[in-house]
């Protein structure tokens, strides 16, 4: 591969785990990596940054509609289920994520296109507004849904144990501004979420 290759790489910040003692991620964080998917994207990552022309971004959960969406990414999926189920269940309602709009995804690609100084670099992507809950996140969507009911378990852990708060300062400095917020999408999906019906597509 040349070296005057550039090569703009997604990954995940779900390589962070359950961060540090507060949970808290920068890019310099420690990586605890939990699921197969995010062991390898790690390891790729480790490659990839060999190159020097590369820029890796790892991407906060995306949410908003697009043509082939992943239904069952966190504000996509309970979005969903307000306005098909009426109700959810959350196990450890306390854990963290962070998140951005699959339009601002496009607009940090097309930043490091333009931007030389982003090149070797390693870059977390998302809305540092939206560093939230399960439960503040159900919470937002119950304002645009009120009937939504939220169910808080007593007992039981969720499958994913994945619990973090990401810092997304360092992109933030070459001038990255999101566009959209998590009103913004949870309003565009309960739109599109009324007009269809798509539970084809899923990481399941």
């Amino acid at each position: 591969l040349s070296k005057e290759q550039r090569i703009l790489m997604p990954t995940t910040n779900s390589a962070y785990g359950t961060g540090d003692a507060n949970n808290f991620c920068t890019e310099e964080s420690p990586l605890r990596p939990i699921s197969k998917y995010a062991i390898d994207k790690v390891e790729i990552e480790k490659e990839l940054m060999e190159h020097g022309n590369a820029i890796s971004f790892r991407l906060a959960t995306v949410f908003g509609m697009s043509p082939r969406m992943r239904i069952d990414l966190l504000v996509n999926d309970m979005t969903y289920r307000a306005v098909y189920d009426g109700f959810v269940v959350l196990f450890e309602s306390h854990f963290k994520r962070n998140y951005i709009h699959v339009r601002d995804v496009v607009h940090a690609f097309k930043m490091a296109i333009a931007q030389e100084t982003m090149r070797g670099q390693i870059y977390n992507v998302g809305l540092s507004s939206a560093n939230v809950s399960k439960r503040e996140l159900c919470d937002i969507i119950k304002t645009y849904v009120p009937r939504f009911e939220i169910v808080e378990a007593e007992i039981g852990k969720d499958k994913d144990q994945r619990n973090y708060v990401v810092s997304n300062k360092k992109i933030e400095l070459e001038g990255f501004e999101p566009n959209y917020n998590l009103s913004n999408g949870i309003q565009e999906l309960l739109k599109g979420f009324t007009m269809i019906k798509n539970t084809k597509y899923g990481n399941v």
